[in-house]
């Protein structure tokens, strides 16, 4: 596969077909990325000009010592985001998104990881905060690091304009990063309100975020009002819809807790109805499919889809569909 490597923004102008993509969780440490191969390879028939990779960032583990005492240790779970994105690169041709967050990193180590990136080829990437640590209430920035998406979109919009920390530096070659943005049509969890929420969107856009990502959502309407608001608002960058197929009964109730979410009461009585989760996944598949064909009418440059490290279910909705 010999594809053109080029920004997102690039491919959703490039045609005028509802492009396919997804994300891809790095492998745990110590797994082989052969795992992770066979879960991308049969996506490939659907022509992805981009995969994402997440980012996680360090948790802490207590460890008893053998005077009894417990020791605090950092450890990351899912580390190699870098080296997946470029291994993916090479071994697909294919464009790569990588996750960058706040939480954990200084300016210096942000600054240090876009450099890599911009030696490896990779111009796109996808701006967040990040999550606060298990044991934290709210989100904590490292010392001399970024507290918000929108401080972090300025540092890599400045190293476009060849601007590092070291101001001293001559003769700096300056990186052309495209950069996506989260975005939430349920609005995000620490939000007092949608529209504060969506203030702060419009802030990330004019600092200089080129398009967006929604978080996963299953009621279309909600999409739909949050477009409209958005291009009420000036944000008129593009769009991108994140979507999850519903797969087990457990995650009528698991996923509104983590992602802060609604369940449409037609899709949640239907999956309360299913006698186990082979039942409730072809449920929540035909959800999925149903709601990308009303997407793709509705005009969306590109379906996202998160693959939570499968990707059988979403071959299912691709084969359906494109």
């Amino acid at each position: 596969m010999n594809q053109k490597q080029m920004k997102v923004t690039e491919h959703l102008a490039n045609t005028d077909q509802t492009l396919f993509s997804f994300e891809i969780l790095p492998p745990l440490k110590g797994r082989k990325i052969e795992n992770l191969y066979e879960n991308i390879d049969p996506l490939m028939e659907f022509k992805p000009p981009f995969i994402d990779v997440t980012y996680h960032r360090e948790e802490f583990v207590y460890k008893k010592r053998p005077n009894g005492l417990l020791e605090k240790k950092t450890i990351r779970k899912r580390p190699g985001t870098v080296g997946i994105c470029a291994a993916i690169k090479n071994r697909y041709s294919v464009d790569t998104v990588p996750h960058m967050i706040c939480g954990g990193f200084t300016k210096e180590e942000t600054e240090n990881a876009l450099i890599d990136l911009k030696f490896l080829g990779i111009d796109n990437l996808l701006a967040l905060q990040g999550d606060s640590m298990l044991e934290e209430k709210i989100f904590v920035p490292e010392e001399d690091g970024h507290n918000y998406a929108s401080e972090l979109i300025e540092q890599i919009v400045g190293m476009n304009n060849g601007q590092y920390l070291d101001e001293e530096l001559e003769n700096t070659s300056a990186s052309d990063f495209c950069i996506g943005v989260a975005a939430y049509p349920e609005k995000h969890y620490a939000a007092p309100n949608l529209d504060s929420d969506m203030k702060y969107l419009k802030l990330k856009v004019d600092k200089g975020a080129d398009y967006i990502v929604t978080q996963m959502f299953f009621d279309n309407s909600r999409f739909f009002s949050f477009v409209e608001k958005c291009r009420e608002m000036g944000i008129n960058v593009p769009i991108i819809p994140g979507l999850k197929p519903l797969t087990t009964i457990k995650q009528v109730t698991l996923l509104p807790r983590i992602f802060h979410i609604d369940v449409p009461p037609a899709l949640a009585e239907e999956v309360m109805k299913c006698k186990d989760n082979k039942e409730a996944r072809e449920v929540g598949i035909e959800w999925a499919i149903q709601q990308s064909k009303e997407l793709m009418e509705y005009g969306v440059p590109n379906l996202h889809y998160y693959s939570m490290g499968k990707s059988d279910a979403i071959y299912r909705i691709a084969s359906a569909i494109f």
